[in-house]
C-alpha cells in the first residue's frame, strides 16, 4: 500500500539516512516521532530481510543505504464543503519511497 504521507516530508528523513549503515538509520528513524518515519522504517526492515534472504547478504548489518528517495504518488481530488453551499478541493497525496541498500560499510566521505 501506499503511504499517505507528502513526497516533501517524506524527501528529509530519505535525505537524513541517506550513506548511513542499515542498524544506524533503524535507530534514527526510531526516536523520529514523524509519521513518515514508521513507514521508512518498516520498508527498511523489509528490504533487509529481502536482501538475506533473496540476494545472498550474509550478515544482515553488513548493509549501507546508497540511495533513498520519495516520488509524488497518486493525488486523489476530495472535497471539503464550506459555508453558504461553497466548497473547496483538497488533495489526498501518495507517495513513493525506494531505497538501495548495498553490501559492505558505507564509504567514507558519503555523509553530508
Amino acid at each position: 500500500a501506499l503511504p499517505i504521507y507528502s513526497k516533501d516530508k517524506m524527501w528529509y528523513l530519505a535525505k537524513m539516512i541517506r550513506g548511513m549503515s542499515i542498524d544506524q538509520a533503524l535507530a534514527q528513524l526510531e526516536f523520529n516521532d514523524k509519521k513518515g518515519a514508521k513507514i521508512m522504517r518498516e520498508v527498511l526492515l523489509e528490504a533487509q530481510d529481502l536482501a538475506v534472504r533473496n540476494h545472498n547478504v550474509e550478515y544482515k548489518s553488513n548493509l549501507h543505504i546508497a540511495q533513498s528517495f520519495s516520488n509524488k504518488g497518486k493525488y486523489l481530488k476530495r472535497i471539503r464543503y464550506h459555508g453558504r453551499g461553497m466548497f473547496g478541493i483538497m488533495d489526498r497525496v501518495y507517495c513513493h519511497y525506494y531505497v538501495k541498500l548495498v553490501e559492505g560499510p558505507p564509504p567514507p566521505g558519503d555523509r553530508k
